[in-house]
């Protein structure tokens, strides 16, 4: 069988067997930090739906962690390219990591930000939040979960056909989102909810739609690295 193609197996023989492992390290390091930014997702969500104030201000002190690792990796990719000049593939790969870390740090920020929400929430729920807006929030929070899931496999396995439902899935949270913004506008015309709590749900419901797009701009990425095509001149 075939092995997949990855950015790893990619970024092998060269001439200088230092510049396969300098390019296999940048590998290693927007794995790392795609694995932290997944585990603080779920966490944040988890906090959320739970109300587990303890493990919410564990999403917020792990923070600091991922603005670290994007800066190394920052800095490792500037001295890659002073030092080595990649070209062809291998160029690709360095954008495709540059601009990945980019990406994952700001989906490391949508995490804390939904944490930072759960104070508000609570404050406006006045006890409780309905169980319909509860479960509503779960779906949509395991629907951005599970397409940046995707996103971060792709970029240690390629599989076109994930990257393209990652991409598609963006489409899907944006409707989504239109969808709730209005039931939460019929529940604050019913009395279900009060407008503070519409308003902090909008904005955890905002930072999910972007997760997805963060999700989708990896996946782009992906595709970039492995094919050389940039499928954002294509899309409508």
């Amino acid at each position: 069988m075939k092995d997949p193609k990855t950015l790893r197996n990619l970024t092998q023989g060269h001439i200088f067997e230092r510049f396969d492992g300098e390019l296999t390290h940048l590998h290693d390091v927007v794995l790392s930090m795609g694995g932290l930014v997944l585990q603080q997702l779920s966490d944040a969500l988890t906090a959320f739906q739970s109300q587990d104030l303890h493990l919410a201000n564990q999403v917020r002190s792990r923070d600091l962690d991922i603005d670290r690792m994007e800066v190394a990796a920052d800095e490792e990719i500037l001295e890659l390219i002073a030092r080595r000049c990649p070209l062809g593939p291998d160029l690709r790969v360095v954008i495709t990591v540059s601009k990945s870390v980019s990406d994952l740090e700001k989906i490391g920020d949508e995490a804390v930000r939904i944490v930072s929400l759960m104070d508000q929430i609570a404050r406006d729920a006045e006890g409780s939040i309905p169980q319909p807006v509860k479960t509503e929030m779960e779906r949509l929070g395991s629907m951005a979960l599970k397409s940046f899931q995707n996103a971060v496999e792709l970029l240690d396995a390629w599989d076109e056909a994930k990257a393209f439902r990652v991409i598609d899935s963006h489409r899907e949270m944006d409707g989504e989102f239109q969808s709730e913004l209005r039931r939460l506008i019929d529940y604050i015309m019913t009395d279900t909810i009060n407008i503070g709590m519409a308003v902090g749900m909008v904005l955890v419901a905002k930072s999910l739609e972007r997760i997805t797009h963060h999700a989708q701009n990896l996946a782009e990425y992906a595709l970039f690295e492995v094919k050389g095509v940039d499928i954002r001149v294509k899309q409508p």
